[in-house]
């Protein structure tokens, strides 16, 4: 897929595994934006520590890339415990649950990030274990079967979902707190810009930080991608050090615009409007032309594209809008205006 080729991606790749972990930061103070997040969880962590308590269970949910499983073990740390990672696919039957869960020592922090993705099976075995620190469990079948409840210790369970409203509502009632993370603004990604050109041993100043920042999506994991490809630039092309003139130079290379549009949302854009007079087009359609799987589009090219008012959804497809036009230096054309007579021999 050529999302995997994408340097703007928001999807993680398994070998950034090395480099995203060294720039991730490991305290609440390192941890920059989402200030009001982060005012709201000192008062609870702090709180729950006063209390000798484990935290409430916390649902993290928000775009991918934000830093929700960063976020969960800098919780973990804060509140001197260890933290369990995994993934709602990954817990395929309850028994894989009910394994990890009877592992977890009192306070512990167990991270499963898609949780919107846990099968039905899995999430009754989890009700239980939220509300009442137990677990039920079946032994034998037919007439002779019978359940126990095993008591586990205290812990809290910290869920990221990339979709809250596909979780179901029995789950997400039993958060006692909720998070949404919210985009960065290019000032803010400045910012992580230069802590991760400090962490890289590179020298990046404001300029060159901020032309890395504004096209990088409003996304940390976006951000550190590229600083990473525009350090190397800088030490093959340029004195080792990140200007902006190096910055601009080199992400004008890996074809990342000025709002952070790759060649592929551009070849959308580009479809849409020369072959499909702008819109309004089905994403079957769309799908075909482009060669791109339908979900692809739905789920990674068209979420930024709708941000930035370049599309819009209607019921008979999508459309370009005027701000899509000016960006790729087109020409609208107008609307052609047709007399009654004329609007009723098209319609027979």
């Amino acid at each position: 897929m050529q999302d995997e080729e994408r340097v703007i991606t928001t999807g993680f790749r398994e070998e950034e595994d090395a480099a995203e972990l060294s720039l991730r930061p490991h305290s609440l103070s390192e941890y920059f934006g989402q200030d009001k997040l982060k005012q709201s969880l000192t008062v609870y962590m702090q709180a729950a520590i006063a209390r000798r308590e484990p935290l409430d269970h916390i649902l993290l949910y928000g775009p991918p890339g934000l830093g929700k499983t960063t976020l969960a073990g800098i919780i973990a740390a804060e509140m001197g415990h260890n933290i369990r990672v995994t993934s709602g696919p990954a817990i395929e039957r309850a028994g894989d649950l009910a394994s990890i869960l009877t592992n977890l020592n009192a306070g512990d922090v167990l991270f499963i990030d898609e949780i919107h993705r846990l099968s039905h099976q899995v999430e009754e075995v989890l009700y239980p274990a939220m509300e009442d620190y137990a677990l039920d469990i079946m032994i034998g079948k037919g007439p002779s079967a019978r359940s126990i409840r095993l008591d586990l210790p205290k812990f809290t369970l910290i869920g990221a979902t990339t979709r809250a409203g596909m979780l179901t509502s029995p789950l997400r009632d039993r958060f006692g707190i909720t998070f949404r993370l919210e985009l960065y603004s290019p000032e803010q990604l400045a910012v992580i810009v230069r802590r991760s050109a400090q962490i890289l041993k590179i020298d990046c100043d404001r300029d060159g930080a901020l032309e890395i920042a504004s096209r990088s999506r409003g996304t940390p994991r976006i951000a550190n991608r590229l600083i990473r490809r525009v350090r190397d630039f800088a030490q093959v092309k340029g004195d080792g050090s990140i200007t902006v003139d190096i910055a601009r130079e080199a992400l004008n290379m890996l074809e990342v615009d000025e709002l952070g549009l790759d060649h592929v949302d551009r070849t959308m854009l580009n479809t849409m409007i020369h072959k499909f007079g702008g819109g309004p087009v089905g994403l079957d359609t769309l799908a075909a032309s482009t060669g791109e799987d339908a979900s692809t589009i739905e789920d990674v090219y068209e979420p930024y594209l709708l941000q930035l008012g370049f599309l819009m959804r209607t019921p008979r497809g999508r459309v370009c809008t005027q701000a899509a036009y000016d960006h790729m230096g087109i020409k609208m054309p107008k609307p052609q205006n047709t007399s009654g007579n004329e609007q009723m021999k098209m319609e027979f």
